[in-house]
């Protein structure tokens, strides 16, 4: 068997480094791995002590010919830095290939946001009275009551649940830990579940996370976001949602209603404050279209 390539090998360490010494999570890994291996599929190295600036550049001009988007190559752009600046740090490599790579401006988009009625709706989609329905009951209301991704919905434990104290403990991306509250609503749809609906889907397997699919293994988010999509429709809404739309809605609501944004922060696990920022713009919005709606003199 043929020995690893240099670039084999120096894609491995770099992403057990991003792992133990990071914690980033495995979603953001594979996104690092493949963004780096598009760029070595593209640019055709086995070592990248080989790699010019001037290659890495004509690499980046192509993937703007092919119409790629803006965010795609600053996201290559920003792989690419952070594989060249744990080499340097390594001694792998001498010259950083990559500095002179300037990312594009990114536009950055609102949300489409679901309004409070339009929630309403969505949460009485499931039919409770199928263990199905219960479940997907309490995924939308814990989703949200407290704001979390999709991916940590349905890879969370079942004891980081506290239903007594209205509370769940959340290890969300970098590995940084959040308690977020739950409301009553919630806590009902979420009883509901754990009582006559778990133990159906389950049945004497065990599972340790909270939510499991109809045969009685862990979710995924493919599965999660199929029947958001099913139960939006159902609900009659029909704005193009994304898997976070609860989120969004969680988000902007709580800043309709008074809420600061440091709270929001706090409360999606947001490390930089200006990430959270955008919701202020979708709430502004919200109330200019209200004004306009509703004002005498609009």
């Amino acid at each position: 068997m043929a020995s690893d390539s240099p670039f084999k090998i120096q894609l491995t360490t770099f992403l057990q480094f991003l792992r133990f010494n990071e914690g980033l999570s495995e979603n953001t890994l594979a996104a690092y791995r493949r963004d780096i291996k598009i760029c070595q599929a593209g640019v055709e190295f086995d070592d990248f002590k080989t790699v010019s600036s001037q290659q890495l550049e004509d690499f980046i001009y192509g993937q703007f010919e092919q119409g790629k988007s803006a965010k795609s190559i600053a996201r290559l752009i920003s792989s690419l830095k952070r594989f060249a600046l744990y080499l340097l740090a390594q001694k792998v490599i001498e010259i950083d290939p990559t500095a002179k790579l300037k990312s594009p401006k990114i536009t950055r988009s609102i949300p489409k946001v679901l309004s409070e009625s339009q929630v309403e709706r969505f949460l009485l989609a499931p039919d409770i009275t199928t263990p199905l329905g219960l479940r997907d009951k309490a995924i939308l209301e814990l989703m949200y009551a407290s704001g979390l991704r999709v991916s940590e919905v349905v890879t969370l434990p079942y004891e980081q649940l506290n239903l007594s104290a209205g509370l769940v403990r959340v290890v969300g991306k970098g590995n940084k830990e959040r308690i977020v509250p739950i409301g009553e609503l919630a806590i009902d749809a979420l009883k509901s579940y754990l009582e006559s609906s778990r133990p159906v889907l389950a049945g004497k397997k065990w599972v340790d996370t909270l939510f499991v699919s109809r045969l009685g293994r862990p979710m995924t988010r493919q599965t999660l976001w199929h029947r958001i999509k099913n139960l939006a429709f159902e609900a009659d809404i029909h704005v193009k949602l994304s898997p976070h739309g609860l989120r969004h809605a969680f988000a902007t609501h709580l800043i309709n209603h008074g809420a600061d944004l440091r709270t929001v922060q706090l409360l999606l696990g947001h490390s930089d404050l200006s990430t959270t920022q955008i919701y202020t713009h979708v709430a502004k919005e919200r109330l200019q279209k209200l004004h306009q709606q509703h004002h005498p003199r609009a």
